[in-house]
């Protein structure tokens, strides 16, 4: 059977498009429903746009709270049946407004192993580290969202990701978001197999 997926981004979506070649070779038993961003400028709706995948962009109402806008999230996603919401750059925390919906089936992805550099900038911190001497690699985690808890859910794979002496930032970020496709895919098709 395949699994429907909802894909969030906020950004670039270089990981959105490791899920899509992945579904379209056959490698991930899915399909990408939808991809939604909070992001009207987000190059990853133009991903999906050309893979023919439903590309939207979900603006916060001016007077929304958090939850308010959650909720409406939720109900909108709803609609698309899916049943595994991935989290693929997705610059927003979610509240149980949003996760309650979807129990066990939100997957984040997130440059960094668990426990280290959790929210945004993860793989500057972790260059910034590693010139300081504190760390001598970094990682890329998936992890279940259960909470709004940032970057901590339960952990359901890790890979580790080396430091160079002879990196640069730009180097280091290539090699994570190079981790990332592939961890993500391999973490995914494995919980679509069970």
């Amino acid at each position: 059977m395949t699994s429907r997926l909802v894909v969030l981004i906020s950004g670039y979506g270089s990981n959105l498009q490791a899920i899509l070649d992945a579904c379209a070779a056959d490698e991930l038993p899915a399909s990408v429903v939808a991809v939604i961003s909070n992001n009207a400028d987000a190059y990853g709706l133009v991903r999906a746009y050309e893979a023919g995948v439903k590309a939207i962009h979900f603006q916060k109402l001016e007077s929304e709270s958090r939850r308010d806008y959650d909720a409406r999230l939720a109900e909108d996603i709803l609609t698309y049946a899916p049943n595994y919401i991935v989290l693929a750059g997705w610059m927003r925390i979610l509240t149980s407004a949003f996760l309650d919906h979807f129990p066990n089936r939100v997957i984040n992805l997130h440059p960094a192993l668990p426990g280290v550099f959790p929210g945004t900038h993860a793989i500057d911190r972790a260059f910034e580290a590693y010139q300081k001497g504190q760390i001598r690699h970094t990682g890329v985690m998936v992890h279940l969202v259960p909470d709004d808890g940032v970057d901590d859910g339960p952990v359901l794979a890790t890979e580790i990701v080396p430091i160079h002496p002879n990196d640069t930032l730009e180097s280091l970020e290539g090699r994570v978001h190079e981790t990332e496709h592939i961890l993500l895919v391999n973490t995914l098709k494995s919980l679509l197999q069970k």
